[in-house]
């Protein structure tokens, strides 16, 4: 408690001084407080900006990675559940990227990183056919002459159902009207009919 100027030990000059101190007080520097507060929220970054760097790569890859291994529907043939995975891998990998930091520099940062590693990934691809499949993988036969391949199809996560409505999609109401059908590297089914005179034999 903030004893009354005047006492022993609160003399009356030492207020004088306190008070004349406060009104002299520059009023450019109590601005310029918050605005340095705001500064530093803004741009000062929680760790070494090439740690930022270091996390991007190796969370980029990792979920290139499983993605890759997921199969191809998780990006072409979106269902509910996958939206919710997609979702939820948002949230989990948000504390790998950016750890304890709150910043724009560092969101800045790891956004320019993600950025250039997609644009070096899709240069890459169209320069070399090796690196492409490795990324991307290679077109699966889902189907072929009216006849449906299940095992491709458990492979690629895909069930009998979600092929039907993507064949119904396009435009097939049996299986037996399509000559080839194909999972295509974007996760796209493309169904090619069949020929009447093949279908008629």
């Amino acid at each position: 408690m903030t004893e009354p100027c005047g006492t022993a030990t609160v003399p009356v000059h030492y207020c004088a001084t306190q008070v004349r101190r406060y009104s002299d007080a520059d009023p450019q520097r109590i601005v310029e407080a918050p605005m340095n507060d705001l500064f530093d929220s803004l741009f000062s970054l929680g760790m070494p900006w090439w740690e930022f760097v270091l996390r991007a790569i190796a969370v980029y890859a990792v979920v290139l990675v499983l993605m890759r291994v997921s199969g191809k529907r998780t990006v072409g043939q979106f269902t509910p559940f996958d939206l919710l995975v997609v979702v939820l891998l948002g949230t989990a990998v948000q504390n790998s990227l950016i750890g304890e930091d709150t910043s724009l520099l560092g969101g800045l940062i790891l956004a320019a990183t993600l950025l250039a590693l997609n644009w070096t990934v899709g240069r890459l691809s169209a320069r070399s056919r090796r690196f492409d499949r490795l990324v991307e993988g290679a077109p699966v036969i889902l189907a072929r002459h009216g006849h449906l391949y299940r095992e491709q199809l458990a492979r690629q996560s895909i069930s009998e159902r979600d092929f039907a409505i993507a064949r119904r999609s396009a435009g097939y109401a049996t299986l037996a009207e399509i000559e080839l059908a194909v999972l295509e590297t974007s996760g796209k089914i493309t169904f090619i009919a069949r020929r009447d005179d093949a279908h008629d034999a």
